[in-house]
């Protein structure tokens, strides 16, 4: 069996592609999976780090507005389909599965050139523009949140399937809690409050971090704080700009981004955090109950409101 796995930027969408890829190994151990991915994204650290091999390609998100870069992002995907094609032909896949993201649509669109079946994975309650505009052109679209199938009327078929994630423990024993946390150089003894927003980071909880820091807030508990690998060096000079210096801070640390992050999840007393898809999924497989708060000025935002769609946890 020989697969494709299309997936860039964001680990939102690298990870389901990951999983998808372990889950099809786990079954199939001859089957030979490719990955297609940019020279931007995540999928450059990410895809080698599990074994795979990663090929690159083209491939742009363009917004509506109309400009010279716009054409130009425009003008490099339409080269990148013409380099999927070539992938593809050589690689001669039995399917080709896109987890979402700009590189979809080169991707299954290529592979609609040489009938090669197709399917993609949609982790948002609310779908993706790639997923919406190639729901006609895919064979099989996978949801993570049984809302998302009314919003794609126009998809062949659609199939309820979750996210795609490792293998997860869903209680740790306390010498493993221990343990995760001394990684960070946290005291075991003392209650843990992981903050993240998501692979990238999230600007405004990096923001808050930083004043409760400067502030001194957090006596009776201590912080971890994952900031996004593009905002560490922001965060750290803000820091400095505020006399303050990761090593003498107290009782915050700061790592820029952790792979294994289901087990710091795991060890944590409490998390603070962005409802990514990925993020309810890996909540919910390790057992750990959440409330989310959504600001009336974010209602319509789908990374917010999503979790109201995952009806066995317990959502306001």
């Amino acid at each position: 069996m020989r697969v494709i796995i299309a997936c860039a930027g964001t680990a939102g969408h690298i990870n389901p592609g990951l999983a998808i890829a372990n889950i099809i190994k786990e079954n199939e151990r001859n089957a030979e999976i490719l990955f297609i991915g940019t020279k931007r994204g995540l999928e450059q650290d990410l895809v080698p780090r599990e074994g795979y091999k990663l090929e690159t390609i083209d491939a742009y998100g363009l917004s509506k507005k109309i400009s010279l870069d716009n054409l130009k992002k425009m003008i490099k995907t339409i080269l990148g389909i013409s380099q999927a094609k070539k992938i593809i032909k050589e690689f001669k896949p039995d399917i080709v599965i896109g987890t979402g993201g700009y590189i979809c649509g080169a991707v299954i669109i290529a592979a609609n050139k040489y009938k090669v079946p197709t399917m993609l994975h949609e982790s948002n309650a609310f779908p993706g523009k790639a997923v919406t505009m190639l729901s006609k052109r895919t064979d099989t679209i996978m949801v993570s949140f049984s809302d998302a199938i009314e919003r794609i009327p126009k998809a062949k078929r659609v199939v309820l399937t979750g996210t795609p994630t490792r293998n997860l423990k869903a209680n740790l024993s306390l010498d493993d809690k221990i343990s995760e946390l001394e990684k960070y150089s946290l005291n075991p003894a003392k209650p843990t409050v992981l903050v993240f927003g998501g692979s990238q980071g999230a600007k405004k909880i990096n923001d808050v971090i930083i004043d409760l820091a400067e502030k001194k807030l957090n006596k009776k508990y201590q912080i971890l704080l994952v900031s996004g690998k593009k905002q560490y060096q922001e965060v750290i000079a803000e820091l400095e700009n505020r006399k303050l210096y990761q090593d003498t801070l107290d009782g915050i640390k700061i790592e820029p981004y952790i792979y294994e992050m289901a087990e710091i999840m795991n060890a944590a007393d409490i998390m603070v955090c962005r409802s990514g898809a990925t993020t309810i999924t890996e909540l919910t497989k390790i057992r750990k109950t959440f409330n989310t708060y959504t600001p009336s000025k974010c209602i319509k935002q789908s990374s917010t409101i999503q979790c109201r769609s995952f009806r066995k946890s317990r959502c306001c």
